[in-house]
């Protein structure tokens, strides 16, 4: 069993069986029922009651179903009964012709390793949380005289307090405001906190103490941390005894400029505590979480309390829900939702769960402490969660709406465009440049669900493009990009194939690009070139089509809005790439290539020679001169700079 297949828990990777058993049958290519109920009654064989994961995978080997059981072979022997089974499943049993065997300790450690495999494989017959992006949190950093308060995503690596997760950046992005209003901690990193001579614009408006320059010292500050912490951890009440206290004090010793600080801080924790629009007074941490069904989608909305506050709150909608019972749906989504955010000590819920004792127990397990699952029948939590609900339903009613506007937007798109069928992904290309430098390009993808921001992609131009040459600069974007498609997906069976192409650009464009499928043996993707209008202007854009035809629509056309919506995401991505590989050359240069200079070295080099250039025009001599050069590093830096003939 690899390292990746166990999970991130110390304790689990002792606890998992090693010898996994990868049992392999292989069948026809070709879907088929009896090959796949073969294969799985040839695992059955060697199968041994005991708690585990397994795997069931398709004639490549792409996993289909990661499941857990609390008896393998209790389990598993159920897909060889395909009358009882969902249509759903019986797709699944007809695809399979291999599965891979996991045993565990325990049946909590199953489904804690079910959720990590989820995750990693994402497979096309579990349900999944389509939002895997990761959360941000509030740190207050502790490794630092005077600790640093900021947004984090990601590994939790720093040392330090982490509050969190919050809904979303702005959900972070306000509470940072107000603690820095309420108790004037520093947000600058660590090299501009130790360069400073003069308080910067923060202490000017009241929002920093200004400890870079000893306007506070380490004792002050560290009980403004001490606050600060409490804040976060939902003991507000103390913390506004102290402020109204210091200000009283303040007034008496006629310090009015003073007193008017505190007033300000206290002021902004009052309307803090009056703004919150979820009231869970004596909730302490939890989480809320509500399902909605309708039409055939599901929503969960999620509500993040913290010590008693609302850090925000997020409409969810898992995919692969068809014909997967609410509660299993919301079994799924808790163990993959809490695979990366640590599980607070309650979660509430709007239904009882068959396996909630057993999620319970994993989850612990994660967060090493009890966590409890709840369904409140009266009271404020109850409140709670059907205010949940009420949110989770509202959702999913926008959602349907949009993407029957959607669903509208795509059969005309087909209509006008004459695709053979309503496109369900769509790939739109650009390119980034300045005068050829830093040449970037971008594609982005959207379907009937909107944009899949998870199947962007950034090209950076490798070959000698002539600047200016964009034809040369889509010629190898797409010539990569087709090549990876035909060795990664021949068959077409994966869904990466694209329905239809916009392309950024007019007639020329258009041809060029005809011409690059072309030679790749592609004949069947529908291109379409989208052309600026006379002037440049928005609203007056020209769509240029295979064999000369030529589409324009009115100017409040909601297609056209649709398709100026897709043309100027796919531009926003291609400059946001080029911008980002810009700013990181300004910060390299030709010294970074030579084998052997280190930042150290090349920091001498460039305050002896002034200049990257000056280093490549020394001779030798002057380079066995500068400081911290050996000779023989100084042949090495002249010999990369002047390669013999």
């Amino acid at each position: 069993m690899s390292k990746a297949d166990r999970p991130d828990h110390p304790r689990s990777q002792e606890r998992f069986n090693e010898d996994a058993a990868t049992v392999a049958v292989r069948g026809s290519d070709v879907p088929d029922l009896e090959a796949g109920v073969k294969a799985i009654r040839n695992v059955l064989k060697t199968l041994p009651v005991r708690p585990g994961v397994y795997r069931m995978q398709d004639a490549k080997g792409d996993v289909l179903y990661v499941g857990k059981a609390r008896a393998l072979k209790n389990r598993v022997t159920n897909y060889t009964q395909v009358t009882k089974l969902p249509k759903r499943l019986q797709r699944m049993v007809s695809q399979t012709r291999s599965m891979t065997i996991v045993t565990t300790r325990t049946e909590a450690e199953a489904l804690l390793l079910e959720a990590q495999l989820i995750k990693r494989f994402r497979p096309p017959y579990n349900v999944l949380l389509r939002d895997d992006k990761s959360f941000p949190f509030i740190l207050l950093r502790e490794d630092h005289a005077f600790p640093q308060v900021r947004k984090h995503r990601g590994a939790r690596r720093t040392k330090g307090q982490y509050y969190g997760p919050f809904a979303s950046a702005g959900s972070v992005t306000s509470t940072l405001n107000a603690l820095q209003k309420l108790f004037l901690l520093r947000s600058c990193s660590d090299s501009f906190f130790a360069n400073r001579d003069r308080p910067c614009l923060l202490y000017q408006i009241r929002r920093c103490s200004a400890p870079c320059v000893g306007r506070i010292n380490e004792e002050d500050y560290g009980e403004l941390v001490e606050d600060a912490k409490l804040f976060l951890a939902g003991k507000s009440t103390g913390v506004q005894a102290r402020l109204g206290k210091q200000m009283a004090e303040a007034a008496e010793k006629q310090d009015f400029e003073l007193a008017a600080v505190y007033r300000d801080r206290l002021r902004a924790l009052t309307y803090i505590q009056g703004s919150q629009t979820v009231h869970a007074e004596g909730l302490g941490d939890g989480d809320i979480f509500a399902l909605a069904c309708k039409a055939g989608q599901m929503c969960i909305q999620a509500f993040f309390i913290r010590g008693g506050q609302n850090w925000g709150h997020r409409s969810f909608f898992p995919a692969h829900t068809t014909d997967v019972p609410e509660a299993e749906v919301l079994t799924g989504f808790l163990m993959q939702f809490y695979e990366d955010v640590p599980p607070p000590r309650r979660i509430l819920l709007d239904r009882e769960l068959p396996e909630a004792e057993l999620v319970s127990e994993a989850l612990s397990e994660r967060a090493e402490r009890r966590v409890e699952l709840q369904r409140p029948q009266r009271g404020d939590r109850r409140k709670l969660v059907e205010q949940a609900r009420r949110n989770a339903e509202e959702a999913l009613d926008r959602r349907l709406a949009e993407s029957t506007t959607q669903a509208k937007l795509l059969r005309e798109l087909a209509e006008v465009f004459e695709l053979p069928d309503v496109p369900k992904r769509i790939e739109v290309y650009d390119n980034s440049h300045i005068m050829g430098t830093n040449a970037t390009g971008a594609m982005i993808v959207a379907g009937p669900e909107g944009f899949r921001k998870n199947s962007y992609r950034k090209f950076n131009i490798k070959s000698g493009i002539t600047p200016g040459d964009d034809f040369g600069m889509m010629r190898e974007v797409l010539e990569r990009r087709f090549a990876r498609l035909e060795k990664e997906d021949p068959d077409r069976s994966s869904g990466e194939w694209p329905d239809l192409l916009l392309i950024d650009g007019g007639k020329g464009q258009l041809s060029a690009v005809g011409e690059i499928l072309e030679n790749a043996g592609i004949q069947d993707v529908p291109v379409v070139g989208v052309a600026k209008g006379p002037d440049r202007n928005a609203g007056r854009e020209v769509f240029h089509l295979p064999g000369g035809r030529e589409v324009t629509f009115l100017p409040n056309a909601p297609l056209l809005f649709y398709l100026q919506r897709l043309r100027d995401e796919a531009h926003r991505f291609a400059i946001g790439t080029h911008r980002a590989k810009r700013a990181k050359s300004l910060t390299t240069s030709t010294l970074d290539e030579v084998p052997g200079i280190g930042p150290n070295r090349k920091r001498a080099l460039l305050m002896h020679f002034g200049t990257a250039r000056a280093v490549k025009g020394a001779a030798l001599e002057d380079l066995e001169r500068a400081p911290g050069i050996s000779k023989a590093m100084a042949r090495q830096i002249h010999d990369y700079f002047h390669p013999r003939g």
